[in-house]
This record gives structure tokens, C-alpha cells and sequence, in this order.
């Protein structure tokens, strides 16, 4: 825009057009026609003090500055240009031939190419404007994955293998975390977290991830700000809170964002020349440049990253009592036998769960397993021989928690409470064999012959078996009791009147008597 109070004001000091045109700079034609201008508009200097240059503008040359304005052209939608332009092949060329067909079906006067572009670019301009923010001590730490990997060699092959470089930035004193890691998985991610909150020696109120896989689940639109379980659960254990960086968004998480090109300068790219065996020897050589950098001094102001880093320390919450324990998650099915299978051993859960989907949440001490957000067990988790089982009596039905109660001791107690003789025979049975187990089943068998027959008969059935022999078997003495060879002996006392409830006559009534 040209400058035309400068050239009023030196044509008030009788300066010639000439050097007018050199001082501005422009051309004298320009100088000559708003000399012209200002006499036909009345203006003179000096001018008023509230008149701004481009009313000064619009007196000098109306019609320059109603065309320039361009208020009667159809001005493009600048937020569907800005989504549609992120699709591949979509093209400002494109946009604009379908911004002219749509100016013909709605009548309006259409902007020309090159203004087209000049309008998004001016509101480009403006909505890509930044916002200098000042972040609180100890208020938030932003984290991301280094964009170029580092390396190190396979000493048994010689194979050159990638490294995955974390890092962790306090967004107020831009103190720095950086540690190299085998891949991006969950564990990998968690425990760079683990380790950069010891290193700091304290937890921030705010934690800014990126978008990944392991921070948030995109399985509910690509769009979704749903924190990953485990990484939530990660974040409650150290008392702060996590607020993804939304999706394309880099400014969500500037300091982060900044501080991966610095780290690859300095870090990364400084190690260049070295050669590492292992990652621990890389990551030494990290930690070592890691100091070097946070201990540099600043170009644009005062003090280091470490310098600042000792007053926001005292602003971090503290570490909790101990470290966060990365649990394993699986998906497994409920077996017939009402367990579920994990790493080579057998955790049971209520058998009403047979062959429904459970989640696995495993640790080195615990075993929980849920079904959707519930837990329903929780086990020590063993770390015995493979195939080893941990079941709950309360998870089995009810028959198989009385099979699981079987042992002599439960036999023993059971054969007293009918009598001494069936005692001493569940004795002779246990001792028959020589596990004690393969008894078990006659030993149910016999006391389930209480429930048939009466307890008064099988303890006389018991006695009478006895009397035979000092070892008999299940079979005597179901035999006794089917061909009722105890019914003589039940003591009188106790046979019931004859013929009390007798609904026949009886043989006497025949008889006459």
C-alpha cells in the first residue's frame, strides 16, 4: 500500500516531487495524482489526527477502495477449503472450478484465481495465529515418540536395529526425559512413563500424550479421545490426569513438539558416530547427552533447563509409595471346567461363566479376571510347576464343592455321625487300598446307603459285616441290606408296632380270629 500521508507531508516541506518519489518510494505519476487528490478532497497537511490511512485511502481513491474491498464477489467457505485440501489429489485449482459452478447456479459474482488464493491464504494467515501460553510450574508434562529412531548392533549377528526414543518435557521449565526403547508398544510406553516420573523425582497435575495406539483407543471413530485402560489406570495410580492431543493437532503438545527436533539435533543425531551392542549401552550414552542438554544455557534467556527445572520441582506432586506395575491383558475363554488358561497355569472363575469371553489383567503377584467392567475372581498368581490350578471353592457348583471337601478326615466324620461300626468300616475301606484316594468312591457309596435305607440299618448291616470279616467291602455290606439280612438285628425297642399303619388285613383276619 502506498504510503500517501508520507507523500502530504513532504509536499508540505516543498519537497519536489522528484525525491518525493525516491523517499517513499513510488513513482512522481503517483506523487502528481495524489497531490491532484488531496486538492479535490480538501485535505491539506497536517491532517486531522484521528484520520486513519486507510480512510485516508478511501477519500483519495473511492473507487480503488470499494474494488480492492471486493464486497460484491462471493466469498469461498474457508473451513470445508481447509478439510477438503488434506484429502489426497484435492487441489486450490479444484476448489475453485467448483467454487465458479456454484457461483453460476446461485448467481453470484465469482472471485478471479489469484484472488481466490489471495482471500484463503489472508484467512490462512489468521487461522493459523499462535498464542504465546504460559504454563504453570509442575502444572503439566507433554510426551511423544522421537520421529527418526536410533540404533544399535545384534553382537551375535551384526544386524543394525532400531531403537525408539521417548521423551517426556516439562512444558514450564522444559526439563527433558529421553530413554531409547525396542519398539512403541503398550509396555514400552508405560514403562518410559514409569521411569521418567523417578527421573524427575515427581508427577505433574497434567499429562499431554499424543494420539497413539497406546494413550487412546480409536476403535470409537478416528476421531476418539477415549484414554487406553491400562494408561488411565497408569495415570491414577500417580495421581495425575490425561488429556490427549487432539488429532492433527501438534500445538496441543508444542513444547514436546519442539523439543523432538532439538533432541534429534543433540542427542540422536550428536551419537551418530558412536556404535552401541545393546540398548542399555545406548541408553547410557543418552542420559549422558541428556545432561549435557538440560544443563545448556538457554540462547534467548536466562538460565538452563536444569536451572529452572530445581524451582518447578518443588511444584510436582509426589511419587507414590511404590511404582506402578505394568499388568498383562488378555482375552480368554471360560473352559468346562470353569478356569481359564494363562500363561501355562489355571485360575478358576464361578462356573456360571462357563465358555463366556473374560478379560485377564495379570501381574507378577496378582491374577484378576473380569467379565466386561466387573471383577469376578482374583487369584495369587503361581509361579510353580506348568498346569498347576488355583481354584476357589466358592467358583465350583455344589456338587463338585463337596467332591473337592473329600478326604479321610470328611469320610471319618461323616461314617461317626451314623455310628461306630460304620466308622470302623469306612477305616477297613480306606486302609484296603494303597492310596487312600481310591477308597473315596466306596466310601460315598456306602454313606449314601444312610440316605436309602436309614442310618439304624446301615450300622447294623455295618455290625453284622464286621462279624464276618475285619475288612469287608461296599458290596457286603449293600448285600446285607438288600436281601435285609440286618433286620433282625435292630434292637425291639426301636421296630415300629406291627402292622400299626397296615392298610391290608393280614393273615389272621383269614384265619377267623
Amino acid at each position: 500500500m502506498t504510503n500517501y500521508r508520507e507523500i502530504l507531508r513532504l509536499q508540505s516541506l516543498g519537497i519536489s516531487n522528484r525525491d518525493i518519489a525516491k523517499s517513499v518510494p513510488c513513482s512522481r505519476n503517483t506523487v502528481a495524482s495524489v497531490s491532484e487528490r488531496a486538492r479535490e478532497a480538501g485535505l491539506s497537511w497536517p491532517l486531522p489526527p484521528d484520520l486513519t490511512d486507510r480512510e485516508l485511502e478511501k477519500l483519495l481513491y473511492p473507487k480503488l477502495s470499494a474494488a480492492s474491498a471486493e464486497s460484491d464477489r462471493a466469498k469461498p467457505d474457508f473451513e470445508y477449503m481447509r478439510h477438503e485440501l488434506r484429502k489426497n489429489g484435492v487441489t486450490k485449482k479444484l476448489l475453485w472450478f467448483e467454487y465458479l459452478e456454484n457461483c453460476k447456479l446461485t448467481g453470484a459474482k465469482p472471485l478471479m484465481y489469484s484472488q481466490f488464493c489471495n482471500v484463503y491464504q489472508q484467512d490462512e494467515m489468521q487461522h493459523r495465529a499462535t498464542m504465546h501460553l504460559i504454563h504453570k510450574p509442575g502444572e503439566q508434562i507433554e510426551v511423544d515418540w522421537a520421529g527418526d529412531p536410533a540404533t544399535y548392533i545384534d553382537p551375535d549377528t551384526g544386524e543394525i536395529l532400531k531403537a525408539f526414543v521417548f521423551i517426556g518435557v516439562l512444558s514450564y521449565s522444559h526439563y527433558a526425559y529421553v530413554e531409547a526403547f525396542p519398539n512403541e508398544k503398550q509396555r514400552s510406553w508405560i514403562t518410559a512413563h514409569v521411569h521418567m516420573y523417578e527421573y524427575f523425582g515427581g508427577v505433574a497435575k497434567i499429562l499431554i500424550p499424543d494420539n497413539c495406539k497406546t494413550a487412546v483407543n480409536h476403535n470409537k471413530g478416528w476421531n476418539s479421545q477415549e484414554v487406553n485402560s491400562v494408561y488411565k489406570e497408569m495415570a491414577e495410580h500417580y495421581g495425575t490426569v490425561v488429556i490427549p492431543a487432539r488429532v492433527r493437532k501438534p500445538k496441543d503438545k508444542p513444547t514436546a513438539e519442539g523439543t523432538v527436533g532439538v533432541i534429534s539435533t543433540w542427542i540422536t543425531a550428536a551419537l551418530r558416530h558412536s556404535q552401541f551392542y545393546s540398548l542399555e549401552e545406548l541408553n547410557r550414552a543418552i542420559r549422558q547427552k541428556l545432561q549435557e542438554f538440560n544443563d545448556r544455557p538457554f540462547t534467548k534467556r536466562d538460565g538452563s533447563r536444569s536451572s529452572l527445572f530445581m524451582e518447578e520441582k518443588n511444584y510436582l506432586l509426589p511419587l507414590p509409595a511404590y511404582r506402578f506395575e505394568i499388568p498383562e491383558v488378555k482375552e480368554a475363554s471360560v473352559q468346562y471346567n470353569y478356569h481359564v488358561f494363562y500363561d501355562n497355569r489355571f485360575y478358576s472363575v464361578p462356573y456360571n461363566y462357563i465358555r463366556k469371553k473374560v478379560t485377564i489383567r495379570a501381574t507378577s503377584t496378582a491374577v484378576e479376571i473380569y467379565s466386561g467392567d466387573e471383577r469376578i475372581a482374583t487369584h495369587v498368581r503361581l509361579h510353580g510347576p506348568q498346569g498347576e490350578y488355583s481354584t476357589v471353592p466358592e467358583h465350583m457348583p455344589e456338587k463338585h464343592q463337596e467332591y473337592a471337601n473329600w478326604s479321610g478326615d470328611y469320610f471319618r466324620g461323616k461314617a461317626a455321625g451314623i455310628g461306630p461300626n460304620t466308622k470302623t468300616v469306612v477305616n477297613a475301606l480306606l486302609a484296603s487300598r494303597p492310596v487312600e484316594q481310591q477308597a473315596y468312591r466306596s466310601c460315598k457309596g456306602l454313606l449314601m446307603l444312610a440316605e436309602k435305607y436309614s442310618a439304624k440299618r446301615v450300622e447294623a448291616a455295618c455290625g453284622l459285616a464286621l462279624s464276618y470279616t475285619p475288612r469287608p467291602s461296599y458290596k457286603s455290606v449293600k448285600n446285607i441290606l438288600v436281601t435285609m439280612a440286618d433286620k433282625g438285628l435292630i434292637p425291639p425297642a426301636q421296630t415300629p408296632d406291627a402292622n400299626q399303619y397296615a392298610l391290608t388285613r393280614g393273615s389272621d383276619y383269614y384265619k377267623g380270629r
